[in-house]
């Protein structure tokens, strides 16, 4: 199964640490609290895994967030033309509702992405 233990996706979709699996990678569960959405554990309360490797590292979750951003943007438009014929304003409109709504997911989803391309899972 794609969830199990040890790959990327369990990590990813549980928010827990990439190295062990374990320990919790965000502060608060899924919050709107804008305060509250992108705050992490300094480190693993399991193995110790220090979150922030480097000043800055989750800067490069920028970018895994506007990739997010555009393919939400991309998909809410097609939908809204091909299946509820809105005209360009309405579908503009939609897509901005929609990116508003899925701001806090796309916030933690980039970070705990970005994190899983540098860290791999360590059995012990």
């Amino acid at each position: 199964m794609m969830f199990k233990k040890g790959t990327k996706l369990f990590s990813i979709v549980n928010g827990k640490c990439p190295k062990c699996h374990e320990g919790e990678f965000f502060k608060y569960s899924f919050t709107f609290n804008p305060k509250k959405i992108t705050k992490l554990h300094d480190n693993c309360s399991h193995c110790n895994l220090k979150y922030m490797m480097e000043p800055s590292f989750f800067y490069g979750a920028m970018y895994v967030n506007y990739g997010i951003t555009v393919a939400i943007s991309i998909a809410v438009f097609v939908i809204t033309k091909l299946f509820f014929d809105f005209n360009l304003l309405q579908s503009f409109i939609s897509v901005i509702i929609a990116l508003f709504v899925l701001a806090p997911i796309n916030l933690r989803l980039s970070r705990i992405l970005w994190i899983n391309m540098f860290v791999s899972y360590e059995n012990k």
